[in-house]
């Protein structure tokens, strides 16, 4: 029986705050503590948080890689772990904590069966998106391939909250979408210096997740193909590896040509405009390079 009528009652924010002061209680989530400083570049304020404990970040590395040695199959989301379950979301997915968690209340949206993470995304994905989305205004993310900054083989999209910064916007890429120009329903953003697709979606949906998982999943397929990254009715594996991330009111893709620009990692919440170093010296080559030419330099420029 599917747990969506049961789920999209109002209640996620209220569980993930209960769920989140269990689970630091009895150790089981791990918050990794920052500093930030904010950087503008190219008409966006990036919010660069700066790791201020590197060996509570060293430290879960070494956990996961400690598990990860009980085999080279080790999956931490089958099972996962039961103090960190915040809500079964369908038939098919269940929404956890991420476990080491730089952002407060970052959400992990997994798949109940193994699915790979480098395979496209499905009508029950973006309901299961829709279905927290109702409850949780939030950015809805997905690394598309170890390119695309994914640390985990087993599918799963992630949530965190909105504002993702304290500059008084929901997003800091959020000026430049303002900007963004159409063709039918396919939309370009002037100020990005790569390759792109941007679409707008139905803040209705939260309404009926079922109605918005079709609708966007038909809109995820049409900017795939505009970047060439069509899907194939074969195979689902992705043909390329890419950055997607979906708010109630849009949808944005880019593809990945590179994890990291030098020695700074680069998953999709770097295009969000929030970007993450481990030291003084990684963000003063930050400040240098710029932001967007981070971006530019780990996408397919043009």
């Amino acid at each position: 029986m599917s747990s969506i009528d049961n789920f999209a009652t109002g209640l996620l924010c209220s569980r993930v705050k209960t769920v989140t002061e269990r689970a630091l209680a009895c150790g089981a989530l791990i918050s990794i503590p920052t500093n930030y400083e904010l950087v503008e570049h190219n008409g966006v304020v990036f919010l660069v948080r700066i790791l201020s404990n590197l060996v509570r970040k060293d430290e879960a590395k070494k956990q996961e890689q400690n598990k990860g040695s009980l085999g080279r199959d080790f999956n931490p989301f089958l099972p996962y772990e039961e103090d960190l379950w915040v809500a079964d979301i369908s038939d098919t997915h269940v929404c956890i904590l991420n476990k080491f968690n730089v952002v407060d209340n970052h959400l992990l949206i997994i798949t109940r069966r193994f699915e790979q993470q480098e395979s496209w995304l499905t009508e029950q994905d973006f309901t299961a998106i829709w279905t927290c989305l109702a409850d949780f205004d939030g950015l809805a993310f997905y690394n598309g391939g170890k390119l695309a900054g994914a640390s985990q083989k087993h599918k799963h999209l992630q949530l965190v909250p909105l504002p993702l910064a304290p500059t008084g916007v929901k997003l800091p890429i959020e000026p430049l979408l303002s900007e963004a120009s159409f063709t039918g329903s396919l939309g370009t953003i002037p100020g990005f210096p790569f390759k792109h697709a941007f679409t707008r979606l139905n803040p209705n949906w939260v309404r009926s997740p079922i109605e918005g998982g079709v609708a966007t999943l038909e809109q995820y397929r049409n900017l795939l193909k505009a970047l060439g990254l069509e899907v194939t009715t074969n195979n689902n594996q992705q043909t390329g590896a890419y950055n997607l991330l979906a708010t109630r009111y849009w949808l944005l893709i880019i593809p990945r040509l590179y994890e990291c620009f030098e020695s700074i990692s680069v998953n999709s919440l770097g295009f969000a405009g929030a970007l993450l170093v481990r030291n003084s010296e990684q963000l003063q080559r930050l400040k240098e390079y710029g932001p967007m030419n981070i971006l530019k330099s780990v996408a397919i420029p043009i």
